[in-house]
């Protein structure tokens, strides 16, 4: 399955830390705090700190056939 933004459902890199494109990332947050969120993700993701909602929702789906 790809990844998909949560607004838009535009496909998106799988190895993104955010479940949504920049352009609605910039459209909700602005562009400073846009790629605040994104340095922090990355570094949680760096520290083994974070978790995907996409991995939870890819999971269920696996288990649920």
């Amino acid at each position: 399955m790809n990844k998909k933004c949560i607004y838009c459902k535009v496909e998106i890199l799988q190895e993104s830390v955010i479940d949504f494109c920049s352009r609605c990332g910039i459209g909700v947050w602005g562009e400073k705090m846009f790629n605040a969120i994104v340095k922090n993700m990355e570094e949680a993701r760096s520290k083994g700190d974070l978790v995907s909602t996409n991995l939870v929702d890819n999971f269920r789906e696996h288990n649920s056939s």
